[in-house]
């Protein structure tokens, strides 16, 4: 039984190595092909004419992808040489990435994700998990995360996750939370009506 235990956890740990690698390589692969092509705007020119270079660069690796897809789809053992260098690329990254991201607080604020939740959810009694994480990302936070991320998160700070939910502006149910769940933390409510009063 520590065997297999031991070897699941190997399993796992390389498999979360693997997968932090790639994240960090496709993020260097991206920045890196976006700042070539924004490098090739010309300063001293303006209008359209200040543009051409970042298109052509643009047609450049289109043109440089269909070769890429052509070479492969004609000898398809290429595509393991591609998959041989990603996961070498994505192997050696992993090592230094961190586990979790940068600007996940080691204990968050229960109150401060409950206000969250309340200011994606808008007026409806509910909100879906991926309308949560997109709230989310578009305010620069939980980068790379999955909606079962976000779930774990969640569950982890006892925030009631349901498997289907209505909300507004949404056709079928799927995973989400609930305005019902989000009452204040009974210590808060306990803290306020313990509060002595000032009034006179």
């Amino acid at each position: 039984m520590k065997r297999r235990l031991a070897l699941w956890a190997a399993r796992t740990a390389t498999a979360d190595r693997l997968a932090r690698g790639s994240a960090v390589v496709w993020r260097r692969r991206a920045d890196a092909l976006t700042g070539w092509v924004r490098a090739g705007r010309r300063g001293d020119l303006t209008g359209w004419r200040a543009a051409l270079g970042p298109i052509f660069r643009l047609l450049a690796l289109g043109a440089v992808a269909v070769v890429v897809w052509a070479a492969v789809r004609a000898l398809p053992w290429l595509m393991w040489l591609l998959t041989g260098w990603w996961l070498r690329a994505a192997w050696k990254a992993g090592r230094s990435a961190p586990a979790v991201p940068e600007e996940e607080p080691a204990d968050p604020d229960v109150d401060a994700v409950r206000a969250l939740l309340l200011e994606a959810m808008g007026e409806g009694d509910a909100v879906h998990l991926r309308t949560v994480l997109s709230h989310l990302q578009q305010r620069g936070h939980g980068e790379g995360w999955t909606v079962g991320d976000l779930r774990a998160r969640l569950e982890a700070l006892h925030i009631p996750v349901h498997a289907k939910v209505k909300a507004p502006g949404s056709k079928s149910p799927t995973r989400g939370v609930r305005r019902a769940d989000l009452a204040p933390s009974p210590t808060a409510a306990e803290e306020t009506s313990t509060a002595p009063s000032t009034a006179a």
